[in-house]
């Protein structure tokens, strides 16, 4: 399965933690992220991330065209809802291009927590289907 990682910068070290804790079940899947948060997984836990440009120059939006091509099959965005964000539009138009396209996607860690559980036992296997 290909794996969006995207993490605001206050959510950044919750991520790496996440993937630290999950990394048995990370490892068997590809792992797609925005630059700062990438750099900070793969630093950490040794995980291979392929990198897109930071989320403010344009990675949100290269992990969105990804997932409008089908391309990505679950995304962990651990946004910062206490933070204005700039560029809160592209969050807005990743969690649209993840409904429109039916993409399981967890804002948070309690649901990402649900989502690699699932991935780990094979709930989201039906992504293979509607990929191919």
């Amino acid at each position: 399965m290909n794996i969006a990682l995207i993490a605001h910068d206050k959510k950044k070290e919750l991520m790496v933690q996440f993937c630290t804790a999950y990394k048995a079940v990370l490892v068997q899947h590809n792992l797609f992220s925005t630059a700062g948060t990438g750099n900070l997984v793969e630093e950490t836990t040794g995980l291979p991330v392929q990198k897109f440009l930071s989320g403010p120059q344009g990675g949100d939006q290269q992990i969105g065209s990804r997932i409008a091509y089908n391309e990505i099959d679950l995304v962990l965005f651990f946004e910062d809802p206490l933070t204005a964000m700039p560029y809160e539009p592209d969050v807005s138009t990743i969690v649209r291009l993840c409904d429109v396209h039916t993409i399981p996607i967890a804002t948070n860690m309690a649901t990402a927590e649900v989502l690699v559980l699932g991935l780990s036992r094979g709930d989201l296997d039906w992504r293979n289907l509607v990929r191919n």
